[in-house]
């Protein structure tokens, strides 16, 4: 959770920066201490590791909360030591809290039980069964929130993957990351209610969009 107005920390005593970020940055195994530096880095283990992840899992594979872990370690082991392990720390958005540390792996074991086993493997021949599942894991695990850092876009990388199952191309997430930002983070609060609709809506764009680039 950087400090720079995306996520304020509760329980600074457990989460470390690195020294001379001016809390900008959390510790890293690399010493940067620049956010945009830290972006970059990221943004090219996440591309490498993807790289990997398509071909990985066959139209077959039920996804669980190890794959994750698993997932969150590959993309981000070389930068933090705490990559694919469950957070310690609370956090929040704003004045928007996502699920309390100490109940994460209890709630990704329910996760798995239940919303994954549903979801996946993602290969239904209904496309709007399709996106249903996309929203309702999507919604659920950024709603979770596991990792101290990623957790948007390793639900990115779950819907990427589950994407493939389905015989659809690499989503483009564009929409949601530009002109739609507000009305994600909206259909994100709307799963709370157990409510997927806002985020059905902007999954069927975002499907489009990428058949249209594809």
């Amino acid at each position: 959770m950087k400090k720079d107005g995306r996520y304020d920390v509760a329980g600074l005593t457990e989460a470390q920066f690195e020294p001379g970020s001016n809390e900008q940055v959390l510790k890293t195994r690399l010493g940067i201490k620049s956010p945009s530096e830290m972006d970059d880095a990221e943004a090219r283990a996440l591309e490498r590791t993807m790289a990997g992840l398509v071909g990985q899992y066959d139209e077959k594979h039920r996804f669980t909360a190890a794959d994750l872990r698993a997932i969150h370690k590959s993309w981000l082991g070389e930068i933090y030591e705490w990559a694919g392990d469950h957070r310690q720390v609370n956090v929040s958005k704003g004045d928007f809290p996502f699920a309390a540390a100490a109940r994460v792996p209890a709630l990704m074991e329910q996760f798995e039980r239940d919303v994954l086993a549903r979801s996946t493997s993602c290969n239904f021949s209904e496309r709007a069964d399709v996106v249903r599942a996309l929203a309702e894991t999507h919604a659920e695990l950024v709603l979770i929130h596991p990792f101290r850092e990623g957790n948007g876009r390793l639900a990115r990388v779950l819907s990427i993957l589950m994407a493939l199952q389905a015989g659809l191309p690499l989503l483009n997430f564009s929409l949601i990351a530009e002109e739609k930002k507000q009305e994600y983070f909206v259909a994100v609060q709307a799963g709370l209610d157990k409510n997927y609709k806002p985020m059905e809506q902007l999954f069927a764009e975002i499907i489009e969009r990428s058949l249209a680039l594809s």
